[in-house]
């Protein structure tokens, strides 16, 4: 068989970081030799593998002159895309986890959008779980809130409440990373302290609606067992990044939910500097509490206030949505005057 054409330039680079997955990489990598889009190169970084993983990803270059491959001590996730970063050469950056799987159009569906608009700076697409038996009702909720964002208004709107593009689907304008600095460790998700940066400094998302990784659902990935991928470490970028943007101006916040979501919010809002000013619950045995050193209050009270900046932080999305209608209704400006966090 020829070996692909390798273009001395290629438009797409793909960050392929990965530790130990001679199991599984192989598989990723033949779902992206095998895009429908030819243009690209695979940057794979071996970030300290144990078993045989340098291995595999050396005969996969040996046949696709595409596929090229490094090694280093393990340092972490964000030092190997970082290196695979500086080692790239496309106008396009996109992820890929050794554990998943892309579809053959990928590539040429990110490309589009990308192309559509140059204000687009990061592009996503729809996910799927496998292996389907593993995959609970939790990841099930997940993976639906997640594939139902797709615009960049939708994107935005939930930006505080997790990381709305799923990590192994970005597609990524290269000289916006070099300008942000790139991937930076800071002991929370590095994707999402990505995501808010590129907001914060005007960018514009977009995603594909359609389903363009298979995602491996396993209780040992890094998500799910590294302490930088905690609910504490969520909350502190979070906290870290409105205190930054929507409440830069050092506005008194209004807790809406005052279980144990919101109380979370709130101790790390404090710790980080911000202003509390009360708590909002429907639960009658709450109202007229003091919690945290301010008073619960119920919605009607708290829509009285004035010059206050409203958090919906509840555990269940209908109590979000119901929130977010009650401020809507009362003439309150969605990521100007309120935003959902959880």
């Amino acid at each position: 068989m020829t070996p692909p054409f390798m273009s001395p330039r290629p438009l797409i680079s793909v960050l392929f970081p990965v530790r130990n997955g001679e199991a599984v990489a192989r598989k990723a990598l033949d779902s992206i030799v095998r895009q429908t889009f030819a243009d690209f190169e695979v940057v794979a970084v071996d970030d300290g593998s144990t078993d045989r993983t340098m291995e595999v990803l050396q005969s996969l270059a040996a046949e696709d002159p595409r596929v090229r491959v490094f090694n280093t001590e393990p340092k972490g996730i964000v030092a190997a895309l970082e290196l695979a970063r500086s080692q790239a050469r496309g106008r396009y950056l996109a992820r890929m986890d050794a554990d998943d799987g892309a579809f053959a159009n990928r590539f040429q569906m990110q490309l589009d959008v990308m192309r559509s608009d140059r204000r687009i700076v990061l592009c996503g697409g729809g996910v799927a779980y496998f292996p389907r038996e593993k995959v609970r009702d939790g990841a099930l909720r997940y993976e639906s809130w997640i594939n139902g964002l797709v615009s960049h208004e939708d994107l935005v709107r939930d930006l505080f409440v997790e990381c709305p593009i799923p990590h192994p689907s970005f597609m990524m304008r290269a000289d916006v990373l070099d300008l942000l600095g790139g991937y930076r460790a800071m002991g929370w998700p590095e994707d999402y302290d990505l995501v808010l940066r590129m907001w914060e400094g005007g960018g514009r998302f977009e995603k594909v609606p359609d389903v363009l990784i298979r995602w491996r659902e396993s209780e040992d990935r890094l998500s799910r067992t590294h302490e930088d991928y905690s609910p504490a470490a969520f909350r502190r970028c979070k906290v870290h990044f409105l205190l930054r943007t929507l409440l830069r101006g050092g506005q008194r916040v209004v807790v809406w939910g005052a279980g144990p979501v919101g109380k979370a919010f709130a101790r790390e809002l404090s710790a980080q500097g911000g202003i509390l000013a009360a708590f909002v619950d429907l639960d009658p045995r709450k109202v007229g509490q003091r919690v945290q050193g301010v008073r619960v209050l119920t919605p009607e009270q708290a829509l009285s206030l004035k010059g206050v900046f409203s958090v919906s932080a509840v555990a269940k999305g209908n109590g979000r949505e119901e929130i977010r209608r009650a401020l809507t209704e009362a003439g309150r400006i969605e990521m100007e005057e309120f935003v959902a966090v959880a």
